[in-house]
Protein backbone atom coordinates (compact mmCIF):
# COMPACT_ATOMS: atom_id res chain seq x y z
CA UNK A 1 0.00 0.00 0.00
CA UNK A 2 1.19 3.54 -0.75
CA UNK A 3 2.41 5.33 2.35
CA UNK A 4 3.31 8.92 3.18
CA UNK A 5 5.73 10.05 5.88
CA UNK A 6 4.81 13.05 8.04
CA UNK A 7 8.08 14.73 9.07
CA UNK A 8 9.02 17.47 11.52
CA UNK A 9 8.73 20.66 9.43
CA UNK A 10 11.44 23.31 9.19
CA UNK A 11 10.09 26.21 11.24
CA UNK A 12 12.95 28.65 10.77
CA UNK A 13 16.42 28.85 9.30
CA UNK A 14 18.26 28.51 12.60
CA UNK A 15 15.83 25.98 14.11
CA UNK A 16 17.10 22.39 14.01
CA UNK A 17 14.68 20.75 16.43
CA UNK A 18 11.25 21.26 17.95
CA UNK A 19 8.89 19.73 20.49
CA UNK A 20 5.49 18.16 19.77
CA UNK A 21 3.33 19.60 22.54
CA UNK A 22 0.09 17.89 21.52
CA UNK A 23 -1.19 15.26 19.06
CA UNK A 24 -4.70 15.86 17.70
CA UNK A 25 -4.91 12.42 16.07
CA UNK A 26 -4.23 8.81 17.07
CA UNK A 27 -3.32 5.62 15.24
CA UNK A 28 -6.21 4.33 13.15
CA UNK A 29 -7.77 7.76 12.58
CA UNK A 30 -8.82 8.70 9.07
CA UNK A 31 -7.62 12.18 8.11
CA UNK A 32 -8.23 14.61 5.30
CA UNK A 33 -5.90 17.15 3.77
CA UNK A 34 -5.54 20.25 6.01
CA UNK A 35 -6.75 18.45 9.14
CA UNK A 36 -4.64 19.57 12.10
CA UNK A 37 -2.26 16.75 13.09
CA UNK A 38 -0.21 18.15 15.95
CA UNK A 39 1.00 21.27 17.72
CA UNK A 40 4.72 21.95 17.59
CA UNK A 41 6.73 24.38 19.69
CA UNK A 42 10.15 25.99 19.26
CA UNK A 43 11.92 28.82 21.04
CA UNK A 44 10.32 31.19 18.53
CA UNK A 45 6.78 30.08 17.76
CA UNK A 46 4.05 27.54 18.56
CA UNK A 47 2.24 26.25 15.47
CA UNK A 48 -0.50 23.82 14.52
CA UNK A 49 0.64 21.63 11.63
CA UNK A 50 -1.97 20.45 9.07
CA UNK A 51 -1.89 17.24 7.05
CA UNK A 52 -0.70 17.55 3.45
CA UNK A 53 -2.58 14.38 2.39
CA UNK A 54 -5.73 12.29 2.85
CA UNK A 55 -5.37 8.85 4.40
CA UNK A 56 -5.31 6.75 7.54
CA UNK A 57 -2.81 7.08 10.42
CA UNK A 58 -0.89 3.80 10.48
CA UNK A 59 1.79 4.66 12.99
CA UNK A 60 2.73 7.52 15.32
CA UNK A 61 6.46 7.29 15.96
CA UNK A 62 7.00 9.89 18.69
CA UNK A 63 4.97 10.82 21.77
CA UNK A 64 4.23 14.37 22.87
CA UNK A 65 6.75 16.47 24.81
CA UNK A 66 9.80 15.00 23.05
CA UNK A 67 12.46 17.15 21.35
CA UNK A 68 12.74 15.99 17.74
CA UNK A 69 15.14 17.07 14.94
CA UNK A 70 13.80 18.79 11.83
CA UNK A 71 13.19 16.23 9.07
CA UNK A 72 12.57 13.33 11.47
CA UNK A 73 9.63 11.07 10.53
CA UNK A 74 6.78 11.59 13.00
CA UNK A 75 3.96 9.48 11.59
CA UNK A 76 3.09 7.14 8.74
CA UNK A 77 -0.07 7.67 6.68
CA UNK A 78 -1.63 5.04 4.44
CA UNK A 79 -2.76 6.96 1.36
CA UNK A 80 -5.27 4.24 0.47
CA UNK A 81 -6.87 4.58 3.88
CA UNK A 82 -6.32 0.85 4.50
CA UNK A 83 -3.62 -0.87 6.53
CA UNK A 84 -4.09 -4.47 5.39
CA UNK A 85 -0.91 -6.35 4.50
CA UNK A 86 1.16 -3.23 5.04
CA UNK A 87 4.81 -3.80 5.99
CA UNK A 88 6.08 -2.89 9.43
CA UNK A 89 7.19 0.71 9.54
CA UNK A 90 10.01 -0.07 11.95
CA UNK A 91 11.37 -3.29 13.37
CA UNK A 92 12.78 -3.27 16.90
CA UNK A 93 14.38 -6.55 17.88
CA UNK A 94 13.46 -6.95 21.53
CA UNK A 95 10.14 -6.68 23.33
CA UNK A 96 11.35 -3.99 25.75
CA UNK A 97 12.16 -1.66 22.85
CA UNK A 98 8.81 -2.41 21.21
CA UNK A 99 6.89 -1.31 24.27
CA UNK A 100 9.07 1.72 24.92
CA UNK A 101 10.91 2.82 21.76
CA UNK A 102 13.92 5.09 22.43
CA UNK A 103 13.56 8.73 21.57
CA UNK A 104 16.33 8.77 18.98
CA UNK A 105 15.78 5.43 17.24
CA UNK A 106 16.25 5.46 13.46
CA UNK A 107 13.25 4.18 11.51
CA UNK A 108 14.62 1.59 9.10
CA UNK A 109 13.78 -1.62 7.31
CA UNK A 110 12.85 -4.89 9.03
CA UNK A 111 16.06 -6.93 8.79
CA UNK A 112 18.67 -4.89 10.67
CA UNK A 113 20.69 -6.65 13.35
CA UNK A 114 20.51 -4.54 16.52
CA UNK A 115 24.26 -4.91 17.03
CA UNK A 116 25.02 -3.70 13.50
CA UNK A 117 26.87 -0.38 13.48
CA UNK A 118 25.92 0.59 9.93
CA UNK A 119 24.82 4.13 9.25
CA UNK A 120 21.18 3.03 9.08
CA UNK A 121 21.21 2.37 12.81
CA UNK A 122 23.42 5.29 13.76
CA UNK A 123 20.62 7.26 15.48
CA UNK A 124 19.88 4.32 17.76
CA UNK A 125 23.50 4.05 18.92
CA UNK A 126 24.60 7.65 19.10
CA UNK A 127 23.75 10.78 21.05
CA UNK A 128 24.67 12.85 18.00
CA UNK A 129 22.27 13.90 15.25
CA UNK A 130 23.41 13.39 11.64
CA UNK A 131 21.55 15.08 8.79
CA UNK A 132 20.43 12.98 5.82
CA UNK A 133 23.05 14.73 3.64
CA UNK A 134 25.91 13.86 6.03
CA UNK A 135 24.75 10.24 6.27
CA UNK A 136 24.45 10.03 2.46
CA UNK A 137 28.00 11.34 1.98
CA UNK A 138 29.27 8.89 4.62
CA UNK A 139 27.60 5.94 2.91
CA UNK A 140 28.89 6.95 -0.56
CA UNK A 141 32.44 7.33 0.79
CA UNK A 142 32.28 4.15 2.90
CA UNK A 143 32.75 6.08 6.14
CA UNK A 144 32.01 3.72 9.03
CA UNK A 145 29.93 4.60 12.06
CA UNK A 146 33.08 4.67 14.20
CA UNK A 147 34.71 7.16 11.83
CA UNK A 148 31.60 9.34 11.73
CA UNK A 149 31.53 9.42 15.53
CA UNK A 150 35.20 10.50 15.57
CA UNK A 151 34.67 13.56 13.35
CA UNK A 152 34.69 16.85 15.23
CA UNK A 153 31.58 18.82 14.26
CA UNK A 154 31.53 22.60 13.80
CA UNK A 155 27.73 22.92 13.97
CA UNK A 156 25.46 23.65 16.90
CA UNK A 157 26.10 21.29 19.83
CA UNK A 158 29.01 19.71 17.92
CA UNK A 159 26.90 18.50 15.02
CA UNK A 160 28.79 17.26 11.99
CA UNK A 161 28.06 19.47 9.00
CA UNK A 162 28.72 18.90 5.30
CA UNK A 163 32.02 20.80 5.34
CA UNK A 164 33.21 18.77 8.37
CA UNK A 165 32.78 15.38 6.70
CA UNK A 166 34.16 16.63 3.37
CA UNK A 167 37.28 17.91 5.19
CA UNK A 168 37.63 14.55 6.96
CA UNK A 169 37.42 12.72 3.61
CA UNK A 170 40.04 15.04 2.06
CA UNK A 171 42.38 14.64 5.03
CA UNK A 172 41.90 10.88 5.02
CA UNK A 173 42.78 10.59 1.33
CA UNK A 174 45.87 12.76 1.81
CA UNK A 175 46.98 10.71 4.82
CA UNK A 176 46.50 13.50 7.36
CA UNK A 177 43.88 11.52 9.27
CA UNK A 178 44.44 8.00 10.48
CA UNK A 179 41.42 5.95 9.35
CA UNK A 180 39.36 4.27 12.04
CA UNK A 181 39.28 0.52 11.57
CA UNK A 182 35.85 -0.66 10.51
CA UNK A 183 36.64 -4.37 10.23
CA UNK A 184 35.89 -5.30 13.82
CA UNK A 185 32.24 -4.77 14.59
CA UNK A 186 31.41 -3.64 18.10
CA UNK A 187 28.22 -4.35 19.94
CA UNK A 188 25.50 -1.75 20.49
CA UNK A 189 26.29 -1.75 24.21
CA UNK A 190 29.98 -0.98 23.55
CA UNK A 191 29.10 1.82 21.14
CA UNK A 192 26.75 3.38 23.65
CA UNK A 193 29.40 3.14 26.37
CA UNK A 194 31.94 4.82 24.08
CA UNK A 195 29.47 7.57 23.24
CA UNK A 196 28.74 8.08 26.93
CA UNK A 197 32.48 8.38 27.72
CA UNK A 198 32.94 10.95 24.95
CA UNK A 199 29.99 12.93 26.27
CA UNK A 200 31.35 12.75 29.82
CA UNK A 201 34.82 13.87 28.77
CA UNK A 202 33.51 16.85 26.74
CA UNK A 203 33.95 20.18 28.53
CA UNK A 204 30.73 21.04 30.32
CA UNK A 205 29.26 24.53 30.49
CA UNK A 206 30.49 26.17 33.72
CA UNK A 207 27.88 26.00 36.46
CA UNK A 208 27.60 28.90 38.86
CA UNK A 209 27.13 27.93 42.47
CA UNK A 210 24.15 29.77 43.95
CA UNK A 211 23.30 29.93 47.62
CA UNK A 212 19.54 30.02 48.29
CA UNK A 213 18.06 31.76 51.30
CA UNK A 214 15.05 30.54 53.24
CA UNK A 215 12.85 33.38 51.92
CA UNK A 216 14.08 33.26 48.31
CA UNK A 217 11.59 32.26 45.63
CA UNK A 218 12.57 29.64 43.05
CA UNK A 219 10.91 29.90 39.63
CA UNK A 220 11.43 27.10 37.11
CA UNK A 221 12.22 28.34 33.60
CA UNK A 222 9.47 27.49 31.13
CA UNK A 223 10.30 25.66 27.92
CA UNK A 224 10.58 28.79 25.77
CA UNK A 225 12.80 30.59 28.29
CA UNK A 226 15.17 27.60 28.41
CA UNK A 227 15.42 27.57 24.62
CA UNK A 228 15.99 31.33 24.46
CA UNK A 229 18.73 30.99 27.08
CA UNK A 230 20.47 28.24 25.12
CA UNK A 231 20.19 30.24 21.87
CA UNK A 232 21.71 33.33 23.47
CA UNK A 233 24.62 31.38 25.00
CA UNK A 234 25.22 29.66 21.67
CA UNK A 235 25.33 33.00 19.85
CA UNK A 236 27.94 34.42 22.24
CA UNK A 237 30.02 31.25 21.89
CA UNK A 238 29.81 31.23 18.08
CA UNK A 239 30.23 34.93 17.27
CA UNK A 240 32.80 37.34 18.70
CA UNK A 241 30.52 40.31 19.41
CA UNK A 242 31.57 43.92 18.87
CA UNK A 243 29.17 46.82 19.53
CA UNK A 244 29.35 50.29 18.01
CA UNK A 245 27.21 53.28 19.04
CA UNK A 246 26.21 56.52 17.27
CA UNK A 247 23.87 59.32 18.26
CA UNK A 248 21.42 60.48 15.60
CA UNK A 249 19.51 63.76 15.39
CA UNK A 250 16.00 62.67 14.39
CA UNK A 251 14.28 66.02 14.86
CA UNK A 252 12.90 66.05 11.31
CA UNK A 253 11.44 62.56 11.79
CA UNK A 254 9.76 63.49 15.10
CA UNK A 255 8.25 66.70 13.69
CA UNK A 256 7.02 64.82 10.60
CA UNK A 257 5.35 62.06 12.62
CA UNK A 258 3.68 64.54 14.97
CA UNK A 259 2.28 66.34 11.94
CA UNK A 260 1.01 63.35 9.91
CA UNK A 261 0.09 60.62 12.42
CA UNK A 262 -3.64 61.49 12.52
CA UNK A 263 -3.84 61.86 8.75
CA UNK A 264 -1.91 58.62 8.26
CA UNK A 265 -4.32 56.66 10.46
CA UNK A 266 -7.37 58.20 8.82
CA UNK A 267 -6.10 57.48 5.31
CA UNK A 268 -4.54 54.04 5.78
CA UNK A 269 -6.26 52.73 8.90
CA UNK A 270 -2.91 52.11 10.59
CA UNK A 271 -1.08 53.71 13.48
CA UNK A 272 2.33 54.99 12.39
CA UNK A 273 5.21 54.57 14.86
CA UNK A 274 8.90 55.30 14.39
CA UNK A 275 9.74 51.64 13.74
CA UNK A 276 8.62 51.52 10.06
CA UNK A 277 10.97 54.43 9.39
CA UNK A 278 13.80 52.60 11.18
CA UNK A 279 13.10 49.51 9.06
CA UNK A 280 13.12 51.59 5.89
CA UNK A 281 16.49 53.14 6.83
CA UNK A 282 17.99 49.75 7.71
CA UNK A 283 16.78 48.19 4.44
CA UNK A 284 18.36 51.02 2.44
CA UNK A 285 21.64 50.66 4.32
CA UNK A 286 21.68 46.86 3.91
CA UNK A 287 21.30 47.29 0.15
CA UNK A 288 24.37 49.54 0.19
CA UNK A 289 26.37 47.28 2.56
CA UNK A 290 25.58 43.67 1.52
CA UNK A 291 28.38 42.38 3.75
CA UNK A 292 26.11 42.98 6.74
CA UNK A 293 23.17 41.17 5.14
CA UNK A 294 24.97 37.88 5.49
CA UNK A 295 25.51 34.59 7.34
CA UNK A 296 28.54 32.43 8.10
CA UNK A 297 28.74 28.74 7.19
CA UNK A 298 32.06 27.34 8.39
CA UNK A 299 34.68 29.28 6.45
CA UNK A 300 32.18 30.56 3.89
CA UNK A 301 30.36 33.91 3.89
CA UNK A 302 26.84 33.78 2.46
CA UNK A 303 25.61 37.12 1.11
CA UNK A 304 21.82 37.06 1.24
CA UNK A 305 19.94 38.10 -1.89
CA UNK A 306 16.78 39.14 -0.04
CA UNK A 307 16.63 41.80 2.66
CA UNK A 308 14.36 40.35 5.34
CA UNK A 309 14.26 42.42 8.53
CA UNK A 310 13.20 40.78 11.80
CA UNK A 311 11.70 42.82 14.63
CA UNK A 312 12.07 41.60 18.21
CA UNK A 313 8.65 41.68 19.90
CA UNK A 314 8.03 41.21 23.64
CA UNK A 315 5.13 38.83 24.30
CA UNK A 316 2.72 39.14 27.25
CA UNK A 317 4.30 36.07 28.90
CA UNK A 318 7.66 37.88 29.05
CA UNK A 319 9.29 35.90 26.26
CA UNK A 320 10.53 37.24 22.92
CA UNK A 321 9.75 36.42 19.32
CA UNK A 322 11.14 37.83 16.06
CA UNK A 323 8.63 38.09 13.18
CA UNK A 324 10.21 38.91 9.83
CA UNK A 325 9.28 41.51 7.22
CA UNK A 326 10.24 39.89 3.92
CA UNK A 327 11.82 41.97 1.14
CA UNK A 328 11.70 45.11 3.27
CA UNK A 329 13.66 47.08 0.66
CA UNK A 330 10.81 46.62 -1.84
CA UNK A 331 8.08 48.07 0.41
CA UNK A 332 7.10 51.71 0.87
CA UNK A 333 6.40 53.24 4.26
CA UNK A 334 2.71 52.35 4.14
CA UNK A 335 3.48 48.74 3.26
CA UNK A 336 6.07 48.47 6.02
CA UNK A 337 3.62 49.92 8.55
CA UNK A 338 0.82 47.53 7.62
CA UNK A 339 3.19 44.54 7.58
CA UNK A 340 4.75 45.47 10.93
CA UNK A 341 1.48 46.12 12.73
CA UNK A 342 -0.03 42.85 11.51
CA UNK A 343 3.00 40.80 12.57
CA UNK A 344 3.33 42.51 15.94
CA UNK A 345 -0.36 41.95 16.70
CA UNK A 346 -0.13 38.28 15.69
CA UNK A 347 3.00 37.86 17.81
CA UNK A 348 1.36 39.24 20.95
CA UNK A 349 -1.66 36.96 20.38
CA UNK A 350 0.56 33.95 19.69
CA UNK A 351 -0.94 33.63 16.20
CA UNK A 352 2.21 33.79 14.06
CA UNK A 353 2.56 31.19 11.32
CA UNK A 354 5.90 29.37 10.84
CA UNK A 355 6.64 31.36 7.69
CA UNK A 356 6.27 34.63 9.65
CA UNK A 357 9.50 33.94 11.57
CA UNK A 358 11.60 32.36 8.82
CA UNK A 359 14.42 33.63 6.62
CA UNK A 360 15.38 36.76 8.56
CA UNK A 361 18.69 38.30 7.44
CA UNK A 362 18.95 41.17 9.97
CA UNK A 363 17.21 42.05 13.24
CA UNK A 364 16.13 45.27 14.99
CA UNK A 365 15.36 45.40 18.70
CA UNK A 366 13.76 48.53 20.15
CA UNK A 367 15.20 49.32 23.57
CA UNK A 368 13.51 52.70 23.34
CA UNK A 369 10.09 51.17 23.94
CA UNK A 370 11.22 50.70 27.56
CA UNK A 371 12.75 54.20 27.81
CA UNK A 372 16.28 52.76 27.54
CA UNK A 373 18.92 54.90 25.85
CA UNK A 374 21.50 52.33 24.75
CA UNK A 375 21.67 48.56 24.48
CA UNK A 376 24.22 45.95 23.40
CA UNK A 377 22.02 43.21 21.89
CA UNK A 378 23.04 39.61 21.17
CA UNK A 379 23.15 38.61 17.50
CA UNK A 380 20.24 36.47 16.29
CA UNK A 381 22.02 33.51 14.67
CA UNK A 382 22.71 32.79 11.85
CA UNK A 383 22.71 36.52 11.11
CA UNK A 384 25.85 38.61 11.57
CA UNK A 385 24.45 41.83 13.04
CA UNK A 386 21.61 43.31 15.09
CA UNK A 387 20.58 46.94 15.62
CA UNK A 388 19.24 48.36 18.89
CA UNK A 389 17.26 51.61 18.78
CA UNK A 390 17.16 53.74 21.92
CA UNK A 391 14.57 56.15 23.24
CA UNK A 392 14.18 59.55 21.57
CA UNK A 393 14.88 62.44 23.93
CA UNK A 394 15.03 66.22 23.74
CA UNK A 395 18.59 67.51 24.21
CA UNK A 396 20.43 70.80 23.89
CA UNK A 397 22.74 70.69 20.89
CA UNK A 398 25.00 72.98 18.88
CA UNK A 399 23.38 73.74 15.52
CA UNK A 400 25.22 75.40 12.67
CA UNK A 401 23.31 78.26 10.98
CA UNK A 402 24.26 80.76 8.25
CA UNK A 403 24.73 83.38 10.97
CA UNK A 404 26.78 81.15 13.28
CA UNK A 405 26.42 78.34 15.81
CA UNK A 406 23.44 78.34 18.18
CA UNK A 407 22.24 76.13 21.05
CA UNK A 408 18.91 74.53 20.16
CA UNK A 409 16.61 71.83 21.50
CA UNK A 410 16.88 68.75 19.26
CA UNK A 411 15.35 65.26 19.31
CA UNK A 412 18.15 62.71 19.57
CA UNK A 413 18.54 58.95 19.96
CA UNK A 414 21.30 56.36 20.21
CA UNK A 415 21.69 53.55 17.70
CA UNK A 416 23.87 50.59 18.69
CA UNK A 417 24.98 47.82 16.36
CA UNK A 418 26.32 44.47 17.57
CA UNK A 419 28.13 42.62 14.80
CA UNK A 420 30.03 39.37 14.25
CA UNK A 421 33.72 40.29 14.13
CA UNK A 422 34.53 37.09 12.22
CA UNK A 423 33.20 38.69 9.04
CA UNK A 424 32.23 42.27 9.89
CA UNK A 425 35.22 44.45 10.72
CA UNK A 426 35.10 47.81 12.46
CA UNK A 427 35.26 49.73 9.19
CA UNK A 428 32.27 47.92 7.69
CA UNK A 429 30.25 47.88 10.91
CA UNK A 430 30.98 51.53 11.65
CA UNK A 431 30.20 52.73 8.12
CA UNK A 432 26.95 50.75 8.04
CA UNK A 433 25.80 52.14 11.38
CA UNK A 434 26.73 55.69 10.40
CA UNK A 435 24.77 55.29 7.15
CA UNK A 436 21.60 54.34 9.07
CA UNK A 437 22.01 57.45 11.24
CA UNK A 438 22.57 59.65 8.16
CA UNK A 439 19.42 58.33 6.48
CA UNK A 440 17.37 59.12 9.60
CA UNK A 441 18.92 62.58 10.00
CA UNK A 442 18.19 63.38 6.34
CA UNK A 443 14.52 62.41 6.66
CA UNK A 444 12.29 64.70 4.58
CA UNK A 445 9.86 66.34 7.00
CA UNK A 446 7.71 67.44 4.04
CA UNK A 447 7.19 63.84 2.94
CA UNK A 448 3.59 63.02 1.99
CA UNK A 449 1.60 60.14 3.44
Amino acid sequence: MAQFEIVMPKLGESIQEATITKWFIKEGDTIEEDDILFEVATDKVDSEIPSPVDGKIVKILHPANVLIPVGEVLAIVSLSGEDEDEPEVATIENSEQKSNPPENIEISGGNENPSDTSLKSVRGLSNRFYSPLVKKIAEEENISFEELESIEGSGSNGRVQKNDILKYITDKKSGKTAPVSGTAKTSAKEDQATSARVQTEAPARPKVSVSIGAEDQIIEMDRVRKLIADHMVMSKQVSPHVTGVVEADVTNLVLWRNRVKDEFQARHGEKITYMPVFIEAVARALAEFPGVNASVDGDKIILRKNINVGIAVAKPDGNLIVPVIKNADEKNLVGLTKNLNKLADSARKNKLAPEDIQDGTFTITNFGSFRNQIGTPIINQPQVAILATGTIEKKPAVVETPTGDVIAIRHKMFLSLSYDHRVVDGALGGAFLRRIADILEEFDMNRSV
